[in-house]
């Protein structure tokens, strides 16, 4: 990820029965024109796949993409879905939103800015998230102590690294949180911590969540079928 790029989307793809009723020549070719035209994208936008085949129904691939501007992350998703394989694949789910420095901390640690990072951990989970009109309603000192409880609790799980994403006024959700680990029995401790801590009070959604394995695209591609 360069410096430039900004505009973050997380994009959730189905694939059509029908695919996989296709001959292994033409799902080869499919699966070859978009790996070579994400490829040929990757000099604006930065990709990681991720594949959710078995763990979410109604979704079989996620792709993570990072890219200076809306306009680009536009022009290359349409010339993904006008690929052989793309034609068999619907947009079930699609978020995104912009990088922006954080109100409540004022130097992020690694840990809380892992999109920043080239290398991916093994899972990937994200989800959309909004806060109550009340959460806004509070004094800023008030909404700090809590995030900071918040973040003293998130500190303790090291092996767990987060990204935020503001999406207010660009996307029906505020922000989009996702997460990274190698162990997802930590990153379900880190959530139970996080659910007795004062903050939770003013969550109004956190759902649908995702659950992806970090594979190379071919990789991913591949058990599509």
């Amino acid at each position: 990820m360069t410096n430039e790029q900004r505009c973050v989307q997380f994009l959730v793809l189905t694939l059509d029965a029908a695919w996989r009723r296709l001959s292994q020549a033409e799902r080869g070719q499919g699966r070859a024109e978009f790996l070579q035209t994400a490829q040929s994208c990757a000099t604006e936008v930065t990709t990681y796949s991720y594949s959710l085949v078995g763990l979410k129904a109604g979704a079989d691939l996620l792709l993570w993409r990072m890219a200076p501007s809306p306009e680009i992350l536009q022009e290359t998703t349409s010339l993904l879905l006008q690929t052989g394989l793309g034609r068999y694949l619907e947009v079930s789910y699609l978020c995104w939103g912009l990088i922006r420095p954080s109100v409540y901390v004022r130097k992020p640690s690694t840990q809380e800015q892992a999109i920043f990072s080239t290398a991916r951990n093994r899972y990937l989970i994200v989800y959309p998230f909004t806060k109550t009109t009340d959460w806004y309603l509070l004094s800023l000192d008030t909404r700090q102590g809590m995030m900071n409880e918040h973040i003293r609790v998130g500190k303790g799980f090291p092996s767990v690294q987060q990204a935020l994403i503001y999406s207010f006024g660009l996307d029906d959700q505020e922000f989009i949180v996702s997460y990274e680990t190698d162990r997802l029995e930590d990153f379900q401790d880190l959530v139970k911590a996080l659910r007795a801590t004062e903050a939770r009070r003013y969550t109004l959604k956190d759902t649908p969540i995702f659950v992806g394995v970090h594979r190379s695209l071919e990789e991913t591609l591949a058990l599509l079928g």
